[in-house]
């Protein structure tokens, strides 16, 4: 059964979060602090981390590192109340794959969480993507730079896979936002940006070159076969 962590030191939202959630059949455990989060993640990796940034111990964005740090193939949610653009970039640069602003509709919440969860969960289309260097194990989750593995967050893997299966082609915002994250998308696509930006980094990091994934302004992103 799929496994959630929800980090949350108000123990009403807290538990009202994790009712609703083993309602629908997950398995869910509340972690009030940072540190108690760290050692429930630890015990059970989970498979999606519901992560609220204002915690009393631990600053919320430097424990959304720590978390992807240690568990790479989690999926992370932030809830936070901070709404200004900076603060959310932030936190999707620290590991985050996504963000939800307080306050939130449950059925809003739940129905991202099933998206994500359906996306990560679901078999592949085929298990190997080649693009010059990169080369992809769809099946595996792993992606390569010639024989050098690329640490990818979960959404990272999926967006470079949208956009490598597609290789030469313009792929529209709109998709990668419908494919990679969820249809009926409820907020800013800043989100999209954000992972775009990682992923340049890390294919430079590798050797590889970050223009490969062309910018097309206002339309959408395209992976260069040359």
């Amino acid at each position: 059964m799929t496994r959630l962590l929800v980090v949350e030191d108000d123990p009403a939202i807290g538990s009202e979060l994790v009712n609703a959630l083993t309602g629908q059949g997950y398995i869910a455990r509340l972690a009030a602090t940072g540190q108690r989060a760290i050692e429930d993640a630890r015990e059970v990796a989970p498979d999606l981390i519901l992560l609220d940034l204002g915690l009393p111990d631990i600053d919320g964005v430097d424990l959304c590192r720590r978390l992807r740090s240690e568990l790479p193939q989690a999926l992370i949610v932030v809830l936070t109340a901070r709404s200004r653009e900076f603060e959310v970039v932030v936190a999707l640069d620290a590991g985050a794959d996504d963000y939800l602003t307080k306050p939130f509709r449950l059925t809003e919440l739940m129905a991202r969480l099933r998206a994500h969860l359906r996306r990560h969960q679901a078999m592949p289309e085929d298990r190997m993507v080649a693009v010059g260097a990169l080369r992809l194990d769809v099946a595996a989750r792993r992606a390569f730079v010639s024989e050098t593995e690329l640490e990818l967050r979960p959404k990272e893997f999926d967006l470079l896979t949208a956009l490598a299966r597609r290789a030469g082609e313009m792929v529209s915002r709109e998709q990668l936002m419908d494919e990679v994250w969820d249809t009926n998308w409820f907020g800013p696509t800043k989100t999209l940006d954000v992972h775009v930006s990682a992923l340049r980094r890390k294919l430079a990091e590798h050797g590889e070159d970050p223009l490969r994934i062309a910018t097309l302004r206002g339309r959408g992103y395209r992976y260069e076969v040359g």
